[in-house]
């Protein structure tokens, strides 16, 4: 207005006075405040962090809880004395490792397992990245999708029900494969009780079931490169094969290395469910691993203690090896699991 003195404006030289002079939070001051806004974020949401407790319970119950009974490796610990032999039941010590140990049978399980696990990795581990990179080079999305459909569903399938189709197949009586073999003048071949060829038909099993899901993770990780480092490629005069190598390969490179942390980790699990739903006592010198010993030694012979520390040693050579890859891997300059 005319004649009046024109009013300062004060409020962003206040605000600027006000941080000026202010003094800068402690330490102690910033995490109670981060603490209050955590607090905050958690109770706007409080209902999902409320669908993420079932989940929770059960990991602690079940998972964490459960863990308790590894203390059973270190006692005699016997089924007449119900839950309470848990707490009360003698201490012995490392008496069942020895035993293990000491066992003639321990290397035959131990050299099972490992030679199952192993040649799963050798040929199911690269197969999913093969699949990956062929359905990522198919032009035709129909086609893409058939093909992704039919590699996808033997993952859905029930170990029950492929050790079915298995035992049909190659029956000696009336079995697809072993009418072909008589058909080219061979004799029918008991794929299933016979030790040459039952660790065979555990691995081609294990990729058939696996190889389409394995993929889905692959096929995630090439969809996220950049597609100007194939243009870039393709400028420099590389063909689509070139472009594999030195484009897509390098640009999933760390998924790989965490899955193969992950597999590596799995190493000592050989697979129980499909080896016990296909195995007999004519095959157990090629197939008897670690999990089937610990289920004849806890169901069966009642061996809860010992089945307990044949259980944990396999745990603990278990996480020895996730750690000893993901060192690995960090070593290689490749991405890990912590």
């Amino acid at each position: 207005m005319p004649g009046s003195r024109p009013q300062a404006s004060v409020g962003t030289g206040a605000l600027r006075l006000t941080a000026f002079f202010q003094k800068p939070l402690k330490w102690g001051e910033c995490e109670t405040v981060q603490k209050r806004k955590l607090g905050r974020r958690m109770w706007l949401h409080r209902f999902y962090y409320l669908l993420v407790l079932p989940g929770l319970i059960y990991f602690l119950v079940f998972h964490y809880g459960a863990m308790y009974g590894l203390i059973l490796a270190f006692k005699d610990f016997s089924p007449m004395d119900k839950l309470a032999g848990i707490f009360t039941g003698k201490w012995v010590g490392f008496k069942h490792f020895s035993r293990l140990f000491g066992s003639y049978y321990f290397g035959n399980i131990l050299g099972n397992t490992l030679k199952i696990s192993l040649l799963k990795l050798l040929y199911g581990f690269p197969a999913p990245i093969l699949l990956a990179l062929l359905l990522n080079e198919v032009r035709q999305e129909k086609f893409k999708k058939v093909v992704q459909t039919i590699s996808y569903l033997p993952h859905f399938l029930s170990m029950v029900v492929i050790s079915g189709l298995l035992s049909m197949l190659l029956s000696t009586d009336g079995g697809p494969i072993n009418k072909l073999l008589i058909l080219v003048g061979k004799n029918p071949i008991y794929f299933l009780g016979d030790p040459r060829y039952f660790v065979g038909v555990l691995v081609v099993s294990h990729v058939w079931q696996s190889v389409g899901w394995g993929s889905i993770i692959y096929l995630s990780a090439i969809t996220g490169i950049d597609p100007q480092l194939y243009e870039a490629a393709m400028i420099d005069g590389a063909g689509r094969l070139r472009q594999v190598f030195h484009v897509t390969l390098p640009g999933i490179a760390s998924v790989v290395s965490i899955m193969l942390i992950m597999t590596v980790g799995g190493i000592m699990n050989a697979g129980f469910e499909q080896i016990f739903s296909l195995y007999s006592p004519v095959v157990y010198s090629v197939a008897d691993i670690i999990d089937t010993f610990v289920y004849r030694e806890g169901i069966r012979e009642l061996n809860y203690s010992y089945a307990t520390a044949v259980g944990m040693f396999k745990s603990v050579v278990a996480m020895i090896l996730v750690i000893a890859t993901n060192f690995i891997s960090h070593k290689l300059g490749q991405e890990g699991v912590w």
